[in-house]
């Protein structure tokens, strides 16, 4: 039965979005965790306690702590959701299954630090061990649960595994399928919808604003992008951070973001590389919730920078934050209850019903010059960057219910995740058109890409499917891109296929139809 499966490495990790956007970790448990995990024991409330192990339990021994950090499937399973990193690393929740004599079976329980119930923490530990129960055979879950536990009775009913239950003597007995797929897959897409959302939502409507790099010359990006953002006029408090002024372009800065008063929504980070990861740990310090960081030298640069990259990557997936970028332009909300131009770029579109995202800063300036020369309005514009977190898939996730947006403008170089791109677009291009121009089409271009963002851009021929069976509109260049987008933005497509071409020259009728 799968041996070579069964080892605790061949457990996948992942990451998980909960419905606020915030992010956790979650691995499998580890023998080394038993610290982590008596430590997270006593962290539960009494009654968190109590609903877990369906008695009064006030203490947790050493055996204990050994039988719960041991696990080998396909005999049990165990997965922690942890913040943190290194000796900082915490455990916030802990789902478990332990398979029952039939071998089709396990029993699985969960339980969920209180600041993070009802967040969705309990739902996706159920994914990733329904997933792996699945790897060795197992069908079914089994769960006892007190009838005053309605939190979890949630979790199972709504996961969208077909379940049973019965109630003897305050106790429901639930029985969990885990073979009905389909209805499963339906909920979990519309969850992860939901919370990516909610995530994109917080980085481009913040309620406050630190530029970590903030300077006075104002031909650096850190005093542009200080600036446009005044002038913009933001509608929350913008905070410049330096150490070496005591203001910046008249307002008073800080040594570093733990010293701004008050609560700080989004940190945009415009320092020099080698110094970004402290400023990172200094933001979770401070209770940042999300990241914008423009400096350059990441993976674009190879070597130390794609080293410098994936500690970025640990670091953000550890503490739980969003991040767009590095090596980025910024972002932009035209909206007037926000007014955001975080970006460095000397032009500004007028407000309008397009959104945008880039790959490339520095075409991403091009991008915007020639929307305002054209006049064609943006909602929305996200320089992506190197990707490390936040990507077109994200974002399309976010604009597909958003009310502002009915045309979407994407330049990529490459598809970080190209079946759940797939899986978006299909669904999101039956209200909303997406309009994409690829770059790194060519050999030589594929080759500038990978040293432009660290990116691999793929083959022409499975891009060109992949967006044709998406039902997104590709085209060929920045001109195609901006005059389609002008159409689709005054003229929606049609809701049916009653469509006239009235023409005087035959030609062009024909290249129309």
């Amino acid at each position: 039965m799968n041996t070579q499966r069964g080892t605790r490495a061949a457990l996948p990790t992942g990451r998980v979005v909960l419905r606020d956007g915030r992010s956790l970790r979650l691995r499998p448990i580890r023998p080394d965790d038993k610290k982590r995990l008596e430590e997270f024991f006593y962290r539960l409330s009494p009654r968190s306690r109590y609903l877990r192990f369906q008695f009064p339990k006030t203490s947790i021994s050493e055996q204990e702590l050994a039988h719960y950090t041991h696990v080998t499937p396909p005999q049990g399973c165990a997965y922690v959701a942890t913040r943190g990193e290194g000796e900082k690393e915490r455990i916030v929740a802990v789902g478990r299954w332990d398979t029952l004599p039939d071998g089709r079976s396990a029993e699985v329980a969960f339980a969920v630090e209180d600041q993070l119930q009802m967040q969705g923490v309990g739902t996706a530990l159920l994914e990733q061990l329904a997933t792996a129960a699945l790897r060795f055979n197992i069908q079914r879950f089994v769960a006892q649960v007190l009838v005053e536990n309605t939190t979890m009775l949630d979790v199972f009913e709504h996961s969208g595994f077909k379940t049973t239950k019965r109630l003897e003597h305050g106790i429901y007995y639930c029985d969990i399928d885990l073979t009905q797929q389909d209805e499963f897959a339906r909920r979990q897409a519309y969850r992860e919808h939901v919370a990516r959302a909610a995530g994109i939502r917080h980085l481009l409507c913040p309620r406050s604003i630190a530029v970590i790099g903030a300077s006075r010359d104002p031909r650096k990006i850190g005093g542009a992008l200080f600036r446009n953002l005044l002038q913009g006029g933001f509608t929350g408090p913008v905070f410049p951070v330096n150490p070496n002024v005591p203001s910046v372009a008249g307002v008073l800065a800080y040594p570093t973001i733990l010293d701004v008063p008050g609560d700080v929504d989004l940190a945009i980070i415009a320092v020099p590389a080698p110094m970004v990861l402290e400023v990172v740990d200094q933001c979770a310090m401070k209770g940042v919730w999300g990241l914008v960081i423009i400096s350059a030298g990441f993976g674009e640069t190879g070597g130390e920078g794609m080293e410098r990259e994936k500690a970025l990557r640990e670091k953000v997936l550890s503490y739980g934050m969003r991040l767009i970028g590095p090596n980025c332009l910024g972002v932009l909300n035209t909206h007037a209850d926000v007014s955001m131009n975080a970006t460095f770029a000397p032009v500004v579109p007028p407000p309008g019903k397009v959104s945008m995202a880039s790959q490339s800063g520095a075409l991403g300036i091009a991008l915007l010059d020639y929307a305002r020369a054209i006049n064609l309005g943006m909602a929305y514009f996200v320089s992506m960057g190197n990707k490390v977190d936040v990507s077109s898939n994200d974002l399309l996730e976010f604009w597909e219910d958003d009310p502002s947006t009915s045309v979407i403008l994407l330049y990529l170089e490459s598809f970080g995740n190209p079946r759940k791109f797939s899986r978006i677009a299909r669904r999101l291009t039956r209200t909303k058109p997406i309009i994409v121009v690829k770059g790194g089409r060519s050999a030589v271009g594929a080759r500038a890409t990978a040293s432009h963002t660290g990116a691999l851009a793929g083959t022409t021929v499975a891009v060109d499917a992949l967006l044709r069976q998406a039902g997104v509109l590709q085209v060929n260049s920045i001109e195609e891109l901006f005059g389609v987008a002008q159409v689709l933005a005054h003229q929606p497509p049609p809701k049916g296929n009653r469509v006239a071409i009235v023409t005087n020259a035959g030609g062009p009728g024909i290249l129309a139809a």
